[in-house]
Formats: structure tokens, sequence, C-alpha cells
């Protein structure tokens, strides 16, 4: 007997994100409960938005609800909230990726196809590659793209202090969630 699969999983788990994130945009005007629920969490629903706000499955529902409740709140106070639930996600993915793969990642520097990309980085980037991998970096962190991919790739730095990687994602998150509630304070 043959088993089925479902063929893309994830995918199918992000569009379910999406689909999730326009009922709580649209359909908060059709179902007003859904609406007046997400208000009455105030700003603990904002934090709660920021600590979802970081995983790329749970961005795009976390994001819309960011919008909903733009036009509720104090956007920059909102805007200090969300980043600090957003510090806390990227801070356990930051610790994690530094305890659990920093034994795999430095044996995975010894590889030859890992030297040879190095290598071919260098020659295309420069001096500068590790600034380039730093503002991709900053980007994935500030967007609802996958900040865990973002989180990561400073984890990798060798001479990061945990201190100094909550400043950068504290600010880049604050940023990217006050962007966004000023969209949803225009919408």
């Amino acid at each position: 007997m043959k088993k089925h699969r479902i063929k893309y999983p994830h995918l199918l788990l992000l569009l379910f994100t999406f689909i999730l994130s326009g009922i709580i945009l649209y359909e908060g005007k059709t179902y007003p409960s859904i609406h007046n629920f997400i208000v009455s969490l105030n700003y603990l629903g904002v934090f709660l938005s920021g600590i979802f706000y970081a995983y790329g499955f749970t961005a795009a529902p976390a994001t819309a609800v960011l919008l909903v409740l733009a036009k509720e709140q104090n956007i920059i106070l909102a805007g200090l909230i969300g980043g600090l639930g957003a510090l806390l996600s990227d801070v356990l993915i930051f610790m994690f990726v530094k305890s659990v793969f920093s034994k795999e990642i430095k044996k995975l520097e010894r590889e030859k196809i890992v030297r040879f990309i190095e290598k071919e980085e260098k020659k295309l980037f420069g001096h500068y590659q590790k600034y380039i991998l730093a503002s991709f970096a900053g980007i994935l962190i500030a967007s609802p793209l996958p900040t865990e991919m973002g989180v990561s790739l400073l984890a990798l730095f060798r001479h990061i202090s945990i201190k100094k990687f909550m400043l950068f994602a504290y600010i880049l998150h604050t940023l990217g969630i006050f962007i966004i509630l000023l969209i949803g304070n225009y919408i």
C-alpha cells in the first residue's frame, strides 16, 4: 500500500499562514468579534505579535495583527514594545544557533566547497564581504521575511557579542515593526 505524502508541506503551511493573515485583516470587518478581540489585547497583542513576527511561518499573521492594532495604539510605543517581543525571539534563535551548531559550523568551514565559496566571495566582494553579509542579515531581520536566516547569519560571525547582536536586532525589528504600524495607520 502506497503512502500519500504532501509534496510541499512547508509551502502549504506557509500558504495557510497567508490565508490566516487575510482572515485577520479582512474578516475583522465582517466579523467584528475578531477585530474586537485583537484590539482588546492592546500592547500585549503588540508584544506577542513581535514575538511571532520573528519566525518565518508566523510572520504573516503577526504582521496582519500589527496592521489591525496600528490604528488603536501609540505607534512609537507599539513599535518599541513589538521590537522587544521580536528581540526575545531573536535571542532564543541566536543562542540556539551559537550553542547547538557551533561545532558543526567549525567542521563545515573546513570542507572544500565552503573554502571555495569563501574564496570566490572574497574575489567578488573583497574586504566588504562581512558588511554585505551583515546588511543582508539586517534586511532579513527588519522585514517580515524569515528572520531565522538573518539571525543565523549573524550568529556565524565569531566576534559578535550577544550585546551587539541584541542592539542590532532590536533596532532593526523596531524599525520594521514601526514601518508596518505606519502602513496600518493609513490603510
